[in-house]
């Protein structure tokens, strides 16, 4: 009798899930792309008195059901002040915010608007994550409409960026996404 052929690895299995034309270098160049605003709300005390911006994008290819929290996180960017300087763990705050967001397929104000029967011991009651397209964002650091406002110019940066890389593919003919 013949053993059954060895099961593909976990990381096989997550990579195929992974979104195709939203990947780490997309996720890093919409971040890229959303600069100049978060340099200009870093820039103003009103809008930003922590003097930093911490940044999570998630991989909109991968549901909570498909990957934990750690994997499906795409790419965490951080401006401002060097976090030896900051008076709080921004990057964590976002973490949450965006761990909160994904596990409901929700930006962080709707959650807080009225899916707050959602929500689970330990989950984030900070807004500034949002949610665009199945492209979760969460940022902290600054007030929380400017946390959103950066996040959906991330998030957009990122369907855009994705969208181009699809439209080229299907010019090229290619019949399968990547």
């Amino acid at each position: 009798m013949t053993p059954p052929p060895p099961t593909a690895p976990l990381a096989s299995t997550l990579d195929a899930a992974r979104s195709c034309y939203a990947d780490a270098q997309t996720a890093r160049r919409a971040v890229d792309l959303a600069e100049p605003m978060i340099e200009a709300v870093l820039g103003q005390h009103e809008m930003c008195g922590s003097g930093v911006i911490a940044i999570v994008v998630m991989d909109p290819g991968l549901q909570p059901g498909d990957a934990g929290f750690e994997d499906a996180v795409l790419h965490t960017a951080s401006f401002g002040k060097p976090r030896s300087q900051w008076d709080a763990d921004y990057l964590e705050f976002a973490r949450a915010k965006a761990r909160t967001s994904w596990r409901l397929d929700a930006s962080g104000a709707k959650v807080h608007a009225g899916l707050a029967h959602l929500l689970r011991r330990g989950d984030s009651l900070l807004h500034g994550a949002v949610v665009l397209d199945g492209i979760v964002v969460a940022v902290s650091g600054a007030e929380s409409w400017y946390d959103e406002a950066i996040g959906t110019a991330v998030a957009a940066n990122l369907r855009a960026m994705a969208w181009e890389r699809h439209a080229r593919a299907v010019r090229e003919r290619q019949s399968l996404a990547c």
